[in-house]
């Protein structure tokens, strides 16, 4: 092979996949294997000291999850990566590095109502919190750091308006600030964004959507992009000073790059056990290897889509980023070169009750809580993914009563089509 890097299609089938040594199987296999045998008791020691790499025990490491981590890594253009057993488990793994009792992270408001609550909810117990802003305004994000602050927080297209944040404006304040900023990447997937190359120093993935693309399994992962200096202040200690659980090392002194990455497996993982199985990574391996193929089509469809929707006179509106309509069209260049996705939301004339009959409706669309399976999904936002928001908080995410939320598949666009026109005529008779 020459010195020139692969393109991202390329990286798609073949980051982390060499053939298996032992058998020369192709696809990566399924190690259904709980433990790994130790060549010696000096080959065990050296593992548990993180003095060599290998496998122990699948709650930490296992070959066929860390193949998969090692190809959405490349695909991200991180120095590292960790998978976990969901989304949401991917979220807490960010943080866990970062915070300690009495530290926030600022987060947008536009984000996935699940996330809004597991944030301004359920991290309370371990004693932090989070402050809310709207990300489109900077001076709010500016005023909401303070010195208890660990991390900045935001998807790249938020989940369920489809709105697309500047990622590099918000990775300007968080370096100002000297602390990381989080992307969710789940919604554009690095085919469409790559946030590293915007200034995130973590990104994080649902490996439940586009990436596995069948809606099989769930999952998660973490990817670092190996930038972030860890030991620029004294706000990261579990990665910047001695570990007490292992001997004082100093993981940024000792691994660099690859700080938060060990971390993360050797305390994380071990500690919060919140592992990906390797049927769950075989199946997402296989799915990211059409991955490119995949979101051309979304993207395809949902222009289409999103187009026919806006100039029908029963919607009152369309939030799709990839119409010149919507606020954040602009930002699709630069945020999202390839396209603005296939998740967005649209709002009904008649309110509540004819969002209901139009999801009752629908023959092709499948009523889901999901989102990126290779078929088109709708669901009411409004009473399922958000239903535990107050009002003012589920209008600043854009999931207000009269709105439904699609995911376009990769059908025929006009048979998607064909099935939102006969669910609006009965929805609206």
């Amino acid at each position: 092979m020459s010195d020139k890097p692969l393109a991202f299609d390329t990286l798609q089938i073949h980051a982390g996949a060499s053939p298996d040594p032992a058998t020369g199987a192709r696809q990566v296999p399924i190690y259904q294997s709980t433990a790994f045998v130790f060549k010696d008791a000096d080959h065990a020691a050296r593992l548990f000291n993180l003095q060599e790499v290998g496998y122990i025990y699948s709650r930490l490491t296992n070959p066929t999850v860390a193949a998969l981590a090692e190809r959405i890594t490349h695909l991200e253009g991180g120095a590292g990566g960790i998978c976990c057993s969901s989304g949401h488990a991917a979220q807490i793994m960010a943080l866990f590095p970062l915070m300690m009792p009495g530290c926030n992270v600022v987060a947008s408001t536009k984000l996935y109502g699940g996330t809004y609550t597991q944030l301004t909810q359920t991290i309370k117990r371990f004693g932090w919190s989070a402050k809310l802003v709207d990300f489109d305004d900077l001076d709010a994000v500016k005023a909401a750091i303070d010195d208890d602050t660990r991390a900045v927080f935001c998807e790249s297209i938020a989940n369920p308006g489809g709105y697309i944040t500047d990622l590099e404006a918000i990775a300007k304040i968080a370096d100002g600030a000297g602390i990381p900023l989080i992307v969710d990447n789940t919604s554009a997937s690095p085919y469409l964004c790559n946030p590293i190359s915007l200034g995130a120093t973590l990104v994080v993935h649902s490996t439940t959507k586009y990436l596995t693309g069948n809606g099989t399994v769930t999952g998660g992962a973490v990817i670092d992009s190996g930038k972030f200096d860890w030991s620029q202040n004294d706000k990261f200690p579990s990665l910047s000073q001695p570990e007490p659980a292992y001997h004082g090392l100093n993981f940024h002194e000792v691994l660099g790059p690859m700080a938060f990455t060990f971390h993360s497996i050797a305390v994380g993982l071990r500690d919060l056990g919140m592992t990906m199985n390797p049927q769950g990574a075989h199946y997402t391996l296989m799915g990211i290897e059409t991955l490119s193929l995949r979101m051309t089509r979304h993207v395809e469809n949902a222009v289409k889509v999103a187009k026919w929707l806006e100039g029908d006179d029963r919607i009152e509106s369309v939030t799709y980023a990839g119409l010149e309509s919507s606020p954040y069209f602009d930002r699709v260049a630069r945020v999202c070169p390839k396209g603005a996705g296939s998740l967005f939301t649209f709002a009904i004339k008649g309110g509540y009750e004819n969002c209901v009959k139009l999801i009752n409706a629908v023959e092709l669309f499948s009523h889901v809580a999901n989102l990126g399976d290779a078929r088109s999904l709708i669901i009411h936002s409004a009473s399922t993914t958000h239903r535990q928001l107050t009002d003012e908080q589920r209008a600043a995410a854009g999931a207000l009563d009269n709105v439904v939320r699609v995911s376009i598949g990769i059908e025929d666009a006009d048979d998607i089509i064909a099935d939102l026109d006969q669910a609006l005529t009965k929805a609206l008779a």
